[in-house]
């Protein structure tokens, strides 16, 4: 608990419900916005949806983040057009790129959970999220790419030509990008 220079004990700062709910609306909307904004390539089209999951984890904490995946995956569930293209609905959840959606969950954890680390300079802070984006990416790209083997019937070393490695390099610039705002905004995120 905080202590008040007066020698009596101040009221533990609560989080507020609607602060939390504010928080996790702007996460969703952030994914939404990102999912897009796409540049069709192959299958998979290019968009910014990692760059923003990634971004959330960094800033919001594996709670929030976490409930931001959750919600962003149901509103599609229930026919809300947030993913790529425009599209929603257990079709795109059960298509080519559902496992990458749900994979979203690691790519927002990882970063939230490195977060908690006690580093102060902002160049760690910063090589950090990019780590954790990293490693969370590596196990959506995991999850998303068992997934279209098992929808494709395909090999996992043609699944990863065509699903990952397209997409290595636009993914870590997007990192670099949201690990350099995430330093630069997180003091603002309570």
């Amino acid at each position: 608990m905080n202590e008040v220079k007066s020698g009596r004990r101040a009221k533990p700062v609560r989080r507020s419900v609607a602060r939390e709910i504010a928080y996790i609306a702007l996460s969703v909307s952030l994914i939404t916005v990102c999912a897009w904004i796409s540049v069709p390539v192959a299958a998979i089209p290019v968009t910014l949806q990692t760059f923003a999951v990634a971004l959330i984890g960094a800033l919001m904490g594996w709670k929030r983040a976490l409930a931001a995946v959750a919600a962003y995956l149901v509103m599609g569930l229930v026919g809300i057009p947030v993913f790529a293209g425009f599209k929603a609905g257990v079709a795109t959840l059960m298509g080519a790129t559902g496992g990458y959606i749900f994979g979203f969950a690691f790519l927002a954890l990882f970063p939230a959970l490195f977060k908690m680390l006690p580093v102060k300079n902002k160049w760690g802070r910063a090589a950090i999220f990019y780590g954790a984006s990293i490693l969370g990416l590596a196990v959506c790209y995991l999850f998303g790419t068992a997934w279209f083997v098992l929808i494709y019937d395909c090999t996992f070393v043609y699944a990863l030509t065509v699903c990952v490695v397209p997409y290595l390099i636009p993914d870590a610039v997007k990192f670099v990008f949201s690990s350099a705002i995430a330093v630069r905004v997180e003091k603002y995120v309570r």
